[in-house]
């Protein structure tokens, strides 16, 4: 479909195809790289994209509806729920052929009672204290398993391993302990997995035999050293173009609240992009977006759906000059993060349906 709103995120699928190149160099191939799509691929929308997903033996999303999405698609292998569902989702579990992490009693009961053939990924609690059978109960939820409940993988999540080393190791000890004493019940296990893009660069003896990417597929960090362990290519560039040029005079009060007060005659841009969009209010008066290949401040606050910039330093600027809000290189992900105190994943995973992507 052709994109008429002067507002893109565009998505540079190289990147992304040069980013699993690399992610395959640290991992070796004898790990099943299982890519994390869900959130609609980190706001990217590669989800979207069947030739990419085609490339792979197995996808991750988040929840059931995620995933009949990419069924719907026309993608055919098998798709991976990273959270144990609801009883309500069971019959779309079953009529799209879903694979699902599980690991409370209740709604092994629920699979059961369908009396179908539904495969699942056993998910040990190792440390992250959300969701997971305690790796010394493992055995006695596995025996607790219906014949219909077919295991295809055991998994657990490291919650530190960017930053602590001693609890991640013994996170990957626990968990090690619980597969042992699956196989001895169950025998081989088609998939074990333990790490996502932290621990793919900081703990090789957490691959198992598939590791769950996420950030790092789409180019940036997971943690501050990151970057120095391996290397990435940012996918996604944040663009809009100026709608509306005025020139006010000192004094003219600038958005709501009359937040921002000109303190000289201002020449002042409108760009179509607001908080509706992605774009947080925490950019209001003073974070600078790039025009004409120079840095210039938002002046008011961010509106649903607008904000302003004085581009009074900028000469011939016109109606339809591109609009920087992020590129990587003058301005990263990372810098807006800091600036609303969270971290890129959010910025990136935040930009809404509003924004048309374009795949480059």
């Amino acid at each position: 479909m052709e994109i008429t709103r002067p507002v893109v995120m565009e998505i540079n699928l190289k990147n992304f195809e040069y980013n699993i190149s690399k992610i395959k160099e640290k991992v070796g191939n004898n790990v099943t790289i299982m890519p994390v799509v869900k959130a609609n691929a980190y706001g990217t929308y590669i989800n979207t994209r069947l030739d990419i997903l085609n490339k792979f033996e197995i996808v991750a999303v988040a929840n059931v509806d995620e995933g009949v999405y990419i069924r719907n698609l026309g993608y055919e292998k098998e798709i991976f729920v990273l959270n144990q569902p609801y009883k309500t989702e069971i019959d779309k579990i079953i009529e799209y052929d879903i694979t699902v992490g599980i690991s409370s009693y209740e709604f092994a009961k629920q699979l059961e009672l369908t009396n179908k053939d539904i495969n699942v990924h056993i998910e040990i609690g190792t440390g992250m204290g959300r969701t997971g059978v305690h790796p010394y109960k493992i055995e006695k939820y596995l025996e607790s398993l219906a014949p219909n409940i077919h295991i295809q993988g055991i998994y657990t999540h490291l919650s530190s391993a960017d930053i602590d080393d001693e609890y991640t190791k013994n996170q990957l000890n626990s968990f090690r302990i619980a597969v042992q004493k699956a196989k001895d019940l169950i025998g081989d296990i088609k998939y074990i997995h333990a790490t996502a893009s932290n621990g793919i660069v900081n703990y090789p003896e957490s691959y198992f035999n598939l590791v769950r990417p996420g950030i790092i597929m789409y180019g940036y960090a997971a943690a501050y050293n990151t970057l120095q362990k391996i290397d990435l290519k940012p996918v996604a560039k944040l663009k809009a173009k100026i709608t509306f040029l005025k020139e006010v005079e000192e004094g003219t009060s600038i958005g709501y609240n009359r937040s921002y007060i000109t303190k000289q005659k201002t020449k002042v841009a409108t760009v179509p992009i607001g908080y509706a969009d992605g774009m947080r209010r925490d950019f209001s008066n003073g974070w600078e977006v790039l025009i004409k290949g120079k840095k210039v401040p938002i002046i008011g606050k961010i509106c649903m759906d607008s904000f302003m910039v004085d581009v009074t330093e900028i000469e011939n600027v016109s109606l339809g000059d591109e609009v920087i809000i992020w590129d990587n290189e003058n301005i990263t992900l990372e810098e807006l993060a800091n600036k609303c105190d969270t971290i890129n994943y959010e910025i990136l995973c935040t930009i809404s349906n509003r924004v048309p992507r374009k795949f480059i």
